[in-house]
């Protein structure tokens, strides 16, 4: 393997809404200082206390100004909220990986279409389209994923891959995250550094999310960042998912 060949890897932020414009805009501070476009996933309806998307023009305006400088638009849920039903199984897979919030992960596939395309038409409201869609806490259900080809997405992703769609094909690409005041916090933080080097060493792809609770802890910021500087030097090619399944 050429040592000096590059690898894609893919940032994505998270839980983007009225209520976390201030993070997703720090966020972005440090991505464009970078020069690392972004996918940035977009909850359309109320979340954390504030309005939907379509009824915010100033955080509307800034995602226009954001994906003209190159970032991606995605779907990230209607609400981003956790929905009843489904087997133990899943509910404690939902608290385990989205704490309760895996909007999609029980759902069927009729379920899916209808918030799925109350997402949609939130977004439509605010003249933004998109291609893809990452479920909250990567957690989609089989009929979410009917429901996500015939409503006509380009992908979704899962922890560990990113699913072109309607059939394929699945790229893997593992993502590091991090749990802000979770159990394992510093474990975490260290381990998303350990993996970024494995990984970049292997030139292997991989993605790094951002969340907005991370920048309430100084150091997963500043852990992150130091991940993605460190993919960087080793010759990690940044691109979006749109760009990654198109390519």
């Amino acid at each position: 393997m050429n040592a000096h060949a590059s690898f894609p890897i893919i940032v994505s932020v998270h839980d983007v809404a009225s209520s976390t414009a201030a993070p997703t805009a720090q966020w972005l501070t440090d991505l464009d200082e970078r020069g690392v476009p972004a996918t940035l996933l977009l909850i359309p309806g109320p979340f954390g206390g504030g309005p939907a998307l379509r009824d915010d023009p100033a955080l509307t305006e800034f995602l226009h100004r954001a994906a003209g400088r190159g970032h991606e638009l995605a779907l990230h849920g209607y609400r981003h909220e956790g929905v009843p039903g489904g087997s133990l199984w899943r509910r404690g897979v939902n608290e385990v990986l989205a704490r309760g919030a895996g909007e999609f992960w029980t759902l069927t596939e009729q379920q899916a279409r209808r918030r799925l395309r109350a997402g949609l038409e939130m977004l439509a409201d605010a003249d933004i389209g998109v291609m893809g869609f990452t479920p909250p806490g990567w957690l989609a259900s089989p009929g979410t994923r009917r429901a996500l080809a015939a409503l006509g997405f380009g992908y979704w992703t899962s922890h560990l891959a990113v699913h072109c769609l309607p059939g394929g094909p699945v790229r893997r690409m593992p993502v590091l995250s991090h749990r802000p005041g979770g159990a394992g916090e510093r474990t975490g933080a260290r381990l998303m550094i350990d993996a970024a080097r494995t990984f970049s060493r292997r030139r292997m792809p991989f993605r790094i999310a951002l969340h907005p609770a991370d920048l309430t802890r100084p150091g997963l910021r500043r852990t992150t960042l130091a991940a993605l500087d460190l993919a960087l030097a080793a010759g990690a090619r940044p691109m979006t998912y749109e760009a990654a399944v198109t390519a």
